[in-house]
């Protein structure tokens, strides 16, 4: 992505610096008709005239999306899951839990640090519609 020097990128040379096809990623940031929403949001600025410019957020969620959906050459089909992801992206960290300098936890801090973990899994859980 080193060739980023324009603050905004044609839907050609985001394709080509993702290696995806354009029409991929026009599906990715078009309207379902189904439910008159963008199928993923965020992911281009259109001019009035529905041209798709790209800057580099829009080019690090395109980068994030393909990674999520396209694995080793194989694809994952759920759109509405790797929109999910994408979206809810900085309420999964690591870093809220507490750790002491020394490594060692008190049983209070297991006990916060457990709970923590827990509201994550259910979290990931609700993200994929698992019960």
């Amino acid at each position: 992505m080193n060739e980023i020097k324009k603050k905004y990128l044609s839907i050609s040379e985001v394709s080509e610096i993702l290696n995806i096809k354009e029409h991929v990623i026009r599906h990715w940031d078009s309207i379902d008709p189904k439910t008159n929403k963008f199928r993923i949001d965020n992911l281009s600025i259109r001019t009035k005239g529905g041209t798709r410019f790209f800057d580099k957020n829009h080019i690090k969620r395109l980068s994030k999306l393909k990674n999520i959906l396209i694995q080793n050459d194989k694809r994952n089909f759920s759109l509405d899951l790797a929109s999910k992801i994408i979206s809810q992206d900085n309420k999964f960290k690591t870093s809220e839990l507490k750790f002491s300098k020394s490594g060692n936890l008190s049983s209070n801090q297991i006990s916060e640090n457990v709970d923590k973990i827990r509201s994550i899994v259910n979290r990931l859980k609700i993200l994929i519609n698992f019960k």
